[in-house]
């Protein structure tokens, strides 16, 4: 019998807790000691293998210092259009790159310079070094 799938919105706020997670440079570890549970089960939430139910995100957002609503920012609509419409979100690659520990660096890093030129100028260098690669 073959896998299930990982449902897209388990994914969705598993990325969001591992992307808070990193914000706060928090393992884990340490979260699953706040939660009661083991970095194991923490893998599992954040991978959308196991799904997070209600409590359990409650005391996730309690101990991260966010909003429930946070881990639903961007997901995918899983239904029809209601009344003809519909919320545009972020591509998922944003939110799988803002979920690593190298996309969370390079925002929290960038958003500190406070030249907006010189902000513009890294996104000019980085976009022809990633059109080079692409050759």
């Amino acid at each position: 019998m073959a896998k299930k799938a990982p449902n897209p919105i388990d994914k969705h706020v598993g990325a969001r807790v591992r992307m808070r997670r990193m914000m706060v440079q928090m393992s884990q570890e340490k979260l699953g000691e706040h939660l009661g549970i083991t970095f194991q089960q923490i893998q599992k939430y954040e991978k959308g293998t196991n799904r997070i139910g209600a409590s359990r995100l409650q005391q996730i957002s309690t101990v991260l210092g966010v909003p429930v609503a946070f881990f639903f920012e961007g997901a995918p609509s899983v239904g029809p259009e209601v009344d003809g419409v519909t919320e545009s979100h972020s591509p998922a690659y944003v939110a799988d790159f803002l979920a690593t520990s190298d996309g969370l660096a390079l925002t929290r890093n960038f958003m500190r310079i406070s030249d907006a030129k010189v902000r513009r100028k890294i996104v000019d260098l980085v976009t022809a070094i990633a059109g080079e690669q692409e050759a």
